[in-house]
């Protein structure tokens, strides 16, 4: 598979094509760190980044990736890692302050299989994000389903995206759709 079909690079390219610049931006499940090194990007001079995690390692590889690309130096302050779970992203942020937000569903890659999100924590996560949200701002979301509990994780977001209302928001869900193995489906969801 090509770079420009991997789920990362297009959930990218989608949030770098409509994003507002220079505004506030949550990493909910920071990983490796790519998502929140995208959006230190489009933070820019000005604007605020805050990601979380659960998992120490995931802080760590985090920084790591941010300090070899100086935007520790360059944000300061104005980047936050925190060791947390997704859940409590309303603690740090003012309801309809976010530009965007992005979620990578599943487990750490590289890490523990054992530690992943879990559907009644995304989902509330994810309920959590809309209301942080501004007029215009948006929320990606990359869905990964494999492991034990990914399938229900999967289908239980889903049902909820269902429920949104649709003057509020735009939900785009986009399917791999001639791959096999439970594929990741990137989302898009467009707060009116």
């Amino acid at each position: 598979m090509g770079k420009k079909s991997q789920i990362t690079y297009w959930c990218h390219e989608i949030i770098r094509a409509q994003a507002a610049r220079g505004g506030i931006y949550i990493d909910a499940t920071m990983g490796k760190g790519n998502d929140t090194l995208l959006l230190c990007e489009l933070a820019g001079d000005a604007g605020k980044v805050i990601a979380f995690d659960i998992q120490k390692m995931a802080l760590e590889e985090t920084e790591k990736l941010l300090k070899k690309e100086n935007k520790v130096e360059q944000m300061g302050e104005r980047v936050r890692l925190i060791q947390a779970s997704h859940q409590y992203m309303d603690q740090y942020v003012n309801p309809e302050s976010v530009d965007v937000i992005c979620f990578n569903f599943g487990y750490l890659p590289g890490g523990d299989h054992r530690i992943s999100t879990k559907a009644d924590t995304s989902i509330e996560a994810i309920g959590k994000g809309l209301e942080l949200l501004k007029p215009g701002g948006m929320m990606s979301l990359c869905i990964y389903s494999g492991g034990d509990t990914g399938v229900e994780e999967k289908e239980r977001i889903l049902a909820y995206l269902k429920t949104l209302h649709p003057r509020k928001y735009t939900v785009i869900c986009n399917y791999y759709f001639n791959r096999e193995n439970h594929p990741p489906i990137p989302v898009f969801i467009f707060k009116s």
